[in-house]
């Protein structure tokens, strides 16, 4: 790892750093805040996946996360949201594909397949670098996320019962087979295979899942892609028919942006330190 920068933040510490990936078989970046009380014993792990165009930067300097980390003496990971400058044709050509919109998937169509893996970074080689290099508490960690990190906090969590104590989001895509932001990526990382569309979405996965961990969800009413694209109603259909708990709150007059997260930020934390500090 190569670390890239580091400043103290509410008594704790906020390092960012890049290193080579193997899954992804490039160079990727990631951030990691440290909480005091990891100057002492180790501390539970909360992940935070972002969207859209986002890096490993956006929620480390928007979100205001850290406060409430400190307050619960949980440490924080965000990731970058995709490869970048592979020289790939078309990486850069668009925001909702190739660059800063890996989908959290694990690609199998060229060109992509070599290096978009995000799905097996995020579940896999980032966690076991955390926990071998910082003071982590293997088996307590938690996953949330935004948007596009939204649908892949969700679904990682569906997948991977017993991996995260819990899950949330903030206005996530919970059915991006049934939206042209999923379409256009699933086709492209994943082929013409729609049933290959299906376990990269949360729908799809409660209707067919025994995993009923909780969900916790805040949309603005506001949010400029609320009908379009993020479609909470489907989501909650889905919950009500397979009886999957779930606490979807409409906040009156946010948008999608940072202000919306900043303003919820403090309860996410709170609801995720009730299961990571559970023992």
């Amino acid at each position: 790892m190569e670390l890239k920068s580091k400043n103290k933040l509410h008594g704790g510490e906020l390092s960012f750093y890049q290193h080579l990936s193997k899954v992804n078989n490039c160079s990727m970046g990631f951030a990691v805040y440290l909480p005091p009380q990891a100057q002492t014993h180790q501390v539970p792990v909360l992940y935070f996946l972002s969207g859209l165009t986002c890096t490993e930067e956006n929620f480390m300097i928007k979100s205001g996360a850290q406060k409430y980390a400190a307050e619960h003496g949980i440490a924080l990971v965000t990731m970058d949201t995709s490869p970048r400058n592979l020289g790939i044709e078309g990486e850069d050509d668009s925001y909702d594909f190739g660059s800063g919109a890996g989908f959290y998937l694990n690609a199998t169509a060229e060109p992509w397949a070599k290096n978009y893996q995000m799905y097996d970074y995020v579940v896999h080689e980032l966690p076991e670098i955390i926990e071998q290099n910082f003071p982590i508490q293997t088996n307590s960690s938690s996953i949330f996320g935004h948007s596009m990190g939204g649908h892949g906090a969700l679904t990682m969590a569906l997948k991977n019962p017993g991996k995260y104590r819990s899950v949330s989001a903030f206005a996530p895509i919970v059915a991006p087979t049934q939206n042209d932001w999923g379409i256009k990526a699933f086709s492209g990382y994943l082929g013409e295979d729609r049933s290959q569309w299906e376990q990269y979405d949360t729908v799809e996965l409660i209707k067919n899942t025994q995993n009923k961990m909780p969900l916790l969800i805040d949309q603005g009413t506001d949010d400029e892609f609320l009908e379009a694209y993020l479609k909470p109603e489907l989501l909650v259909a889905a919950c009500e028919a397979n009886q999957h708990p779930l606490n979807l709150r409409m906040q009156q007059g946010y948008d999608h942006s940072y202000y919306f997260i900043s303003s919820f930020i403090e309860d996410h934390l709170v609801y995720h330190a009730k299961y990571l500090k559970s023992d």
